[in-house]
């Protein structure tokens, strides 16, 4: 099927979805567009506020215009694929366009916090796909193991360039810094250690 009609179909289960309770994402990957229901933990949202919150802070220094925000989805027909990171590096402006999906040629930076479910999905087929959209910088942040890794360089289906972290680390992205002090694993207290 053909990106244009897997679109179609993306837009018409958006406008579904959009009538049901619950959170839900549409996604447009190998097998086509998916629909998925969206359970986000408080800790996966807490990260993600965290680093969201962090790089508008310093975008407005170094990329005046550009904001981060979880929500809107990337496309990139090309290759045929939508995604909907956790949080995003865009244009303020593209906010207010029509639509579902911004275009991967506006994207800076893409977050994601593995999620228990389906890790294999930012591991593996967003690992791949992100750096075929041109994204220059990808930051997966893994609260099952307490690491994170960056990654930029792209390079066909990959990035030539991964760096490393654990929570704690104040973590280098691209030209901004992400502390992560704050960051826990699931199934972790304050302390590190597992609940009772």
């Amino acid at each position: 099927m053909d990106y244009a009609r897997m679109r179609v179909i993306a837009e018409q289960l958006e406008a579904c979805a959009e009538r049901w309770e619950g959170a839900w994402s549409v996604e447009i990957g190998p097998s086509g567009p998916v629909l998925a229901m969206v359970y986000p933990s408080k800790r996966r949202q807490g990260m993600i506020r965290r680093v969201r919150d962090q790089l508008d802070e310093q975008l407005s220094l170094t990329r005046p215009g550009y904001v981060c925000v979880n929500g809107p989805g990337i496309e990139h027909p090309a290759i045929g694929r939508m995604r909907r990171p956790d949080a995003v590096v865009i244009p303020e402006a593209v906010l207010d366009e029509e639509g579902l999906a911004v275009d991967a040629t506006q994207v800076l930076a893409v977050v994601e916090i593995v999620s228990p479910s389906n890790p294999n999905n930012d591991y593996g087929e967003k690992l791949a796909e992100y750096p075929a959209m041109g994204i220059p910088h990808c930051m997966i942040v893994d609260p099952r193991t307490g690491t994170i890794e960056v990654h930029s360089s792209p390079c066909g289906s990959h990035y030539g360039d991964k760096d490393p972290y654990i929570f704690g680390d104040t973590v280098p992205f691209g030209p901004w810094t992400v502390d992560t002090s704050a960051f826990r694993r699931y199934g972790r207290d304050r302390d590190g250690s597992s609940p009772s």
